[in-house]
């Protein structure tokens, strides 16, 4: 599912910025991240099912891994979880309506606290 016209698509903000809303927020980078690109997750486990709020970006300037960088956000995806075969983020997935409400709640908390930053 794409969350679109959220305000956090075409966000730009400097990457060690980014991290500590993102790490706010609950979203994760872990070991997602190459010299151009950056995936922050977030993981929901409701009932049996396990779902993921992911936020993705790429370097306008600079380069990710030498942590000097300026991120423009990309539009979040939610998606749902099968085993062995990874998240599905298609159309014909079903969400529990708390949380795409949740997930809303995050995406503008984001957008509020990048603006702020880049104020």
């Amino acid at each position: 599912m794409k969350f679109e016209n959220t305000g956090v698509e075409e966000l730009k903000v400097d990457l060690v910025r980014l991290d500590s809303i993102m790490e706010d927020l609950g979203l994760v980078r872990a070991g997602q991240w190459d010299y151009e690109r950056v995936t922050y997750d977030r993981k929901f486990e409701i009932q049996n099912d396990v779902f993921y709020l992911r936020v993705q970006g790429y370097a306008v300037e600079g380069d990710i891994g030498g942590r000097h960088a300026v991120v423009k956000l990309m539009t979040p995806l939610l998606g749902k979880h099968y085993y062995p075969h990874g998240v599905e983020y298609g159309e014909g997935e079903n969400f529990p309506s708390s949380l795409v409400d949740q997930s809303n709640k995050i995406l503008s908390q984001l957008k509020q606290q990048v603006e702020a930053v880049n104020s």
